[in-house]
């Protein structure tokens, strides 16, 4: 049922835009997108803008009823979780961090260990 609401409402959004695009404003003719006069026998004597602006009116209608439909779906929609209900807990042991050992700096030699002795001439 969602999937069916959602391209209703992405159809009729791209309904009501392109109805809101055909229409002109105020001192402008939409003769010249249909070829000269044929928009008056098109769209009846009154011309496109009764037509055009009940178009627009219903599709508006329509998208904002979908919009809240999917809206009240959306918020009512059962959550289902990809992970199992219960998860088996295992322990694990905790992590303990060692020191750094202290390094000599690079280029030094290492100092010998004195002797407890004389020295030999």
């Amino acid at each position: 049922m969602t999937a069916l609401l959602v391209i209703l409402h992405v159809l009729v959004s791209l309904f009501l835009i392109l109805v809101v695009l055909l229409q002109v404003g105020k001192g402008q003719s939409l003769g010249a997108t249909f070829g000269g006069g044929s928009s008056q026998t098109l769209f009846g004597g009154r011309g496109p803008a009764t037509f055009l602006s009940r178009l627009t009116t219903i599709a508006a209608t329509i998208f904002m009823l979908t919009s809240l439909a999917l809206a009240y779906l959306s918020s009512h929609a059962r959550q289902r979780s990809t992970l199992p209900e219960t998860a088996p807990m295992t322990e694990t042991a905790p992590m303990t961090e060692t020191a750094p050992q202290p390094m000599s700096p690079a280029g030094e030699a290492p100092q010998p260990a004195e002797t407890g002795g004389q020295e030999s001439r």
